[in-house]
């Protein structure tokens, strides 16, 4: 029995199988709104035989964006947008859909990576002043945000609440928050970001403060039944940086609060960082916070091979992987690895003719209409 196309319950959404679409920035919104391009994107992806797409970082408010460029989901016009993409997606193919809800801090107000990435200035076009935990710039040179008071604490809980109603509203099948690769939540996890000396700064308990009360609004304002999980950096890659040791309490405490899973990725709070990049360099994590916690882990990062895939979950290293970059390279990876394991997928029946002769039931119907 192989292991990667078995199904997995993430609270009530149940994927056909354990490939997981990490969510990926694709800096083609205008205003915040998804275009013809997210169309063609993610309907291509949906296409794939995964088990579950999750959208790209989607900003809850226009400051909390990357990029002026980054798909939002803070205004009716974002809604309606998001919306005749879902539409065609659900109309064509049964793999569900979720969500990744962000907000960038003081990495916002950047260039797309095409353009360098480098920050706008907030008085240069398209540009904006950035808020973060405190006033400390995420790169030398670059503008000092300004540290959210009480109140900008209460409007970002409030926009992450609202785009999260919104995300119900459009029919989505779970919500990721975003806590990693150096955005908001992350920053105030990071005590290389987090310099308070309030009840949200200092202490491991107080820097988890704000991103845990997140969490628990988001939660709260959506239906039981609609899974809420988050997607965290085990660690930042520096010395005195956010670690392990708070990724488990962290990990421990969305767990008590009824999270669905965590998706554990590293880095990206510090230019500073060394990584060791090799094949699967992340799932130690992945592995840990599972064996530690017992909450559902899906391991992310260089994972390209289907063995590999399939021995990660087979040792019980995680219980899902996720695949980005790779997917993007192969966006028939699942038909692929499904032919290697022995397996079957969904496809839709106009495809069916690609299949080779010598697979004769890789494939299955995609139950199109019924998500």
């Amino acid at each position: 029995m192989n292991h990667l196309f078995q199904p997995l319950s993430l609270g009530d959404l149940t994927l056909e199988n354990r490939i997981v679409i990490a969510p990926m920035c694709e800096y083609s919104a205008i205003d915040g709104n998804a275009q013809d391009w997210h169309l063609i994107h993610l309907g291509h992806l949906a296409l794939s035989g995964a088990g579950l797409l999750i959208l790209e970082a989607t900003a809850v408010s226009p400051e909390g964006r990357i990029s002026p460029q980054d798909l939002g989901l803070y205004s009716d016009d974002n809604e309606a947008a998001l919306a005749r993409v879902l539409t065609a997606i659900a109309r064509y193919s049964d793999m569900p859909v979720a969500i990744q809800l962000s907000h960038a801090g003081r990495k916002g107000s950047s260039f797309a990576p095409w353009d360098g990435g480098a920050q706008i200035a907030p008085d240069a076009p398209d540009g904006w002043k950035t808020e973060a935990p405190s006033a400390l710039p995420h790169a030398e040179g670059e503008d000092s945000p300004v540290a959210l008071d009480a109140a900008g604490l209460a409007r970002v809980k409030a926009d992450f609440v609202r785009a999260a109603q919104r995300a119900v509203r459009l029919g989505l099948g779970g919500i990721e928050l975003h806590m990693a690769h150096g955005y908001l939540l992350h920053q105030f996890l990071s005590p290389l970001a987090n310099r308070r000396d309030d009840a949200y700064g200092g202490s491991l308990d107080n820097r988890m403060r704000f991103p845990l009360e997140v969490f628990d609004a988001v939660k709260a304002a959506v239906p039981s039944e609609i899974p809420v999980w988050i997607r965290v950096s085990a660690t930042d890659w520096v010395p005195g940086g956010w670690d392990m040791d708070g990724t488990l309490a962290l990990s421990a405490a969305v767990r008590d609060r009824g999270a669905a899973a965590i998706h554990v990725t590293s880095g990206g709070v510090s230019p500073r960082q060394q990584i060791k990049l090799e094949p699967g360099y992340q799932v130690p994590f992945a592995e840990r916070i599972k064996a530690e916690t017992g909450l559902a882990t899906i391991a992310v990062g260089l994972i390209t091979d289907p063995a590999q895939a399939e021995e990660i979950l087979a040792t019980g290293k995680a219980d899902a992987v996720a695949l980005a970059r790779g997917m993007l390279y192969d966006p028939r990876w699942p038909w692929h690895a499904a032919a290697e394991l022995g397996a079957e997928v969904s496809a839709p029946k106009q495809y069916w003719r690609s299949q080779p002769r010598e697979f004769k039931t890789l494939f299955r119907d995609m139950k199109i209409g019924q998500r």
